[in-house]
């Protein structure tokens, strides 16, 4: 009798806990708690390979950019019956001259006016803060700030000597900011000389074998996970040429759709303020707001008339773009969802930085593809949900393309 009361005092102990799924999923949280903070604990074995990783990260994200932009270039080469190396070096020798015409024609041009520009934007920005400033003075808010004694003058003020002296320093270059941390700032040129000499050669065995490493990859693997891993490999491989290639040239589009808008109604900087349309149009939702503040301010100081101008300018090049530019060259492949977007960008911003800006979506693509994958296997595995027909389907017709 008592081994019995024993018994069932434990199972309605489990079962009041939340069964036994729920033990055993509190019990691997555990474990994996543990894990986690031994591995922190002996993290210092770990640091020649966070090294490693830092030094080649850059220019392996870097060559792989270029292979899924140049990868459509040398399958249209290849079928015109161009072998294929001779076609990787036409793609080289076409880069080249495309570089040296913009470092010798372009470039010093658009130095000047960015230059011109940095000077320049305080002198905007405070124009525009001293009308702000009149306007609040002279309507009823101004009152109610006085009321709490708030000193406006001296929060602009804060304003203009902070604006200032980032310019100078910016204008200036590094300054004691290089004296101070001349060991970090080696370290930064050095990566940037290792990316700029060996993504040359990392993107030409990319172009040259890179179809072949999934297949390489997959050799390791055992027989029953290679099917599975072929197509998250297939899909991964298909979210990241997507977004890549299809970003870059939404991203193109709206900077000569703004540099013709903009020459056309006059604007200061016109060229300038297109290359910085285009640069920021990477970054989705978040990067033509960047872009259009300050075009917003140098319109307001030369003229109300000229807001107005640029108002039309950019609701016209947003029209465009999100009605007949983005449906056609992005569609529906990455199938996320607007609000995700954003809280991915502000995420891995806040984590990585301007990189995880840039990189964060289709990072997030990929990891969405691997997790779905996973789940669908899990169902799969314990039939605890409903098949997923369409997955089913579409893992049988790519296996037939295979």
């Amino acid at each position: 009798m008592q081994p019995e009361k024993r018994s069932f005092f434990t199972t309605r102990f489990i079962q009041f806990l939340g069964g036994k799924n729920l033990l055993f999923g509190l019990i691997t949280l555990l474990l994996v708690g543990c894990i986690i903070f031994v591995y922190d604990k002996i993290s210092f074995i770990f640091y020649p390979i966070i090294v490693f990783l830092r030094t080649v990260v850059l220019p392996v994200i870097l060559a792989l950019i270029l292979y899924y932009l140049l990868r459509p270039v040398l399958h249209l080469l290849m079928k015109w019956k161009i072998p294929k190396i001779w076609a990787i070096l036409i793609i080289y020798i076409a880069g080249i001259g495309i570089i040296s015409l913009f470092v010798t024609l372009i470039f010093p041009f658009l130095k000047e006016q960015f230059m011109n520009l940095i000077q320049e934007f305080p002198n905007y920005f405070m124009q525009v803060v001293h009308s702000v400033q009149n306007l609040i003075e002279t309507s009823s808010f101004g009152e109610t700030l006085a009321k709490y004694n708030f000193n406006l003058n001296q929060v602009l003020n804060n304003i203009s000597n902070q604006l200032n002296s980032t310019v100078k320093g910016a204008a200036k270059g590094l300054g004691t900011g290089i004296a101070s941390g001349i060991t970090g700032f080696i370290s930064t040129l050095t990566g940037i000389i290792v990316a700029i000499v060996t993504v040359p050669f990392i993107l030409f065995y990319l172009l040259k074998d890179g179809e072949k490493l999934p297949k390489y990859a997959l050799n390791l693997l055992p027989p029953r996970m290679r099917d599975d891993t072929a197509y998250v490999l297939h899909k991964a491989d298909h979210q990241i040429s997507s977004y890549i290639q299809g970003q870059i040239l939404v991203a193109i589009c709206i900077g000569i759709m703004v540099t013709i808008g903009f020459l056309i109604i006059g604007l200061d900087y016109a060229v300038v303020l297109g290359v910085l349309a285009m640069v920021t149009s990477v970054v989705p939702y978040l990067g033509p707001i960047i872009a259009v503040t300050p075009a917003a301010i140098i319109a307001i100081v030369n003229a109300p008339l000229m807001l107005l101008k640029l108002v039309v300018v950019w609701t016209i090049v947003q029209f465009v773009e999100g009605k007949f530019i983005s449906p056609q060259i992005m569609g529906k492949s990455l199938h996320v969802h607007p609000i995700t977007i954003i809280f991915v960008l502000l995420t891995a911003g806040s984590i990585f930085g301007v990189p995880g800006v840039i990189l964060g979506i289709p990072g997030y693509a990929v990891l969405k593809v691997l997790v779905t994958h996973l789940f669908y296997l899990f169902k799969k595995r314990y039939n605890r949900y409903t098949d997923d027909k369409a997955l089913e389907y579409e893992l049988e017709d790519w296996k037939k393309e295979d």
